[in-house]
């Protein structure tokens, strides 16, 4: 597989204001395509952040936000993902979208995990199937902020072959540092790539914390923001994942009987 140039742009999500957070986006896409980005993350959330008073309204025009992202996944040719509010009859999810460099949807994943310490459940319908998602540029593995603190989840879809998990977040600051370890965690017991996008910026009493971060199989950082809005490109090669699980063969080593669980 030939080598990637992948990105993430950290937002500062501008609460409730989706015709604002579209325009953010499609301000910074020439910069990233200058950069040579092929596939683009952003946070959790993207076009108007968790404003539970406007959050059926938000849902009612991700429909029209999606028809955007196809656009500029033709024009620039880049593979789009992101978590948006998506709702169905009178049920709302958070829902991440993969929009292939065609423009198609190629894969919509909705989050398992609600975050119940924010009350994520009284708004959200948990989802219930994990995704792995073929797309041109290889299989993404989809998953949403909190889901990085159920390693079950990532090793489902390390299993059903993802090569790159894509994370879409808005972490808060206060455990930053457990974004950063556990991504990285994510990263080494699995021997893929992960791509996690935060947010930053203040809503209501949260600030998030920023630190996206792009991640070889073995741990290493590839790019790391800082706290505050950019974007962080950087360039993966497989044949260094492969390499990484010929010398230390995981997955052949385990024992999945043992551990009575997948």
């Amino acid at each position: 597989m030939d080598d990637l140039i992948v990105g993430c742009y950290q937002m500062n999500v501008m609460p409730g204001d989706v015709s604002g957070n579209l325009g953010k986006i499609e301000r910074i896409l020439p910069q990233v395509k200058r950069e040579g980005c092929q596939l683009l993350v952003l946070p959790e959330m993207w076009s108007g952040g968790f404003v539970y008073s406007a959050l059926q309204e938000m849902a009612d025009r991700t429909p029209a936000v999606l028809e955007k992202l196809k656009e500029w996944a033709m024009e620039y040719r880049m593979v789009l993902v992101g978590s948006l509010p998506e709702a169905e009859g009178d049920k709302i999810f958070n829902a991440s979208y993969v929009v292939d460099i065609g423009g198609a949807v190629s894969g919509k994943y909705r989050k398992v995990h609600l975050f119940s310490p924010t009350g994520e459940h009284d708004y959200f319908e948990h989802g219930q199937i994990p995704l792995v998602c073929d797309t041109s540029l290889g299989r993404l593995g989809i998953e949403i902020c909190y889901d990085l603190r159920f390693p079950e989840l990532s090793r489902r879809l390390a299993l059903d072959g993802a090569e790159i998990l894509c994370f879409s977040a808005l972490w808060p600051l206060a455990r930053i540092d457990h974004w950063s370890l556990l991504l990285r965690s994510r990263a080494i017991e699995n021997q893929l790539f992960i791509i996690a996008c935060n947010g930053c910026g203040i809503e209501g009493n949260t600030q998030f914390g920023g630190a996206s971060a792009i991640i070889s199989p073995t741990g290493k950082l590839l790019a790391e923001a800082h706290r505050s809005e950019e974007t962080i490109i950087a360039r993966l090669n497989f044949a260094e994942m492969m390499d990484f699980r010929r010398h230390i063969p995981c997955f052949s080593d385990r024992l999945a009987g043992t551990y009575n669980i997948m």
